[in-house]
């Protein structure tokens, strides 16, 4: 008998650790490997990360880099396989003086796709990507399988004559970093994230003053072309934080864009949701990835 349940008790212990083994924890974006693409004379950084048929692609923000997707990896490294880009002028791509339009960030974001051989991805532009995702859809719409804009603009603003210069030349002036504060810290309008938005502006200001100029000059530029879409034959899923800026009259256009068309609001966030709030954001990403079978099950 006390043999019998030694034995119970070891086969417990073994089953237990075969289950561990066959579980393996989740990859973070400090498992990913590193990567640089030659981009004209210069390069671009891009990681790697995780496993799955398909693949994901990561467009940050204005003046941000690669790692403020690092509260999505562990989400969905596991059904996946992910790839994000510093764009140049960003994190550890080469940050040269040039014009930071988005067709450039766009010919970036298919130099690393062509370099990690991806052929189709979702692409996923949170802010300044989303502009950015618009025009690699427009250069290369076979490599697209849908379109993620995270709290960005799918279509160009309407400005008053002379409003978008203004807006831009603030960034050139020698005061450009109390703007930057103005500008960023206006983004975090919840109590509770002053640490997270602090965390934010460092990270910005590691981004040369000429690239943030650049980058605002040529999204709003008045002689730059707008990146409007008109029809979409992929899914355009829209994750958004509830404000003033997305009106309904924005909603009816994202939903004019595809017969795929979701669009969905968060509540209690600001700019920056997925780090806010990035167990309730990978949640509603990985609902609309699933659902448009982007993703595996």
């Amino acid at each position: 008998m006390i043999k019998t349940v030694r034995f119970a008790c070891w086969a417990a212990v073994l089953f237990a650790f075969a289950g561990c083994a066959t579980a393996p924890k989740p990859e973070t974006l400090a498992d990913g490997k590193s990567h640089f693409v030659s981009f004209g004379t210069n390069k671009v950084h891009y990681v790697t990360v995780g496993q799955g048929r398909q693949t994901i692609v990561f467009v940050h923000c204005w003046a941000g880099n690669l790692g403020f997707w690092r509260d999505q990896v562990p989400a969905l490294s596991d059904r996946a396989r992910l790839v994000l880009v510093d764009l140049p002028g960003h994190g550890q791509s080469d940050k040269p003086h040039t014009a930071y339009t988005p067709d450039f960030f766009a010919s970036a974001v298919l130099a690393v796709m062509s370099d990690a051989r991806v052929d189709k991805a979702t692409l996923v532009g949170h802010s300044m990507g989303g502009p950015v995702i618009c025009r690699v859809y427009r250069r290369a719409p076979e490599k697209v399988a849908a379109l993620v804009s995270v709290d960005g603009l799918l279509r160009r603003p309407q400005w008053a004559p002379g409003q978008a210069g203004e807006f831009v030349a603030q960034f050139g002036t020698p005061e450009y970093r109390e703007h930057v504060k103005q500008f960023v810290g206006a983004f975090f309008p919840v109590p509770g994230t002053e640490a997270l938005r602090d965390q934010v502006l460092s990270e910005v200001f590691t981004t040369p003053q000429y690239v943030m100029f650049g980058a605002m000059e040529g999204m709003f530029g008045p002689d730059q072309p707008d990146w409007d879409l008109k029809r979409v034959n992929v899914p355009v899923l829209v994750i958004n934080a509830r404000g003033p800026m997305w009106s309904a009259d924005y909603e009816s256009y994202v939903h004019s864009l595809s017969p795929q068309a979701d669009y969905c609001l968060m509540e209690g966030v600001g700019h920056w949701l997925m780090l806010e709030k990035p167990a309730e954001f990978n949640a509603t990403l990985t609902d609309l990835l699933r659902k448009h079978d982007l993703m595996a099950k």
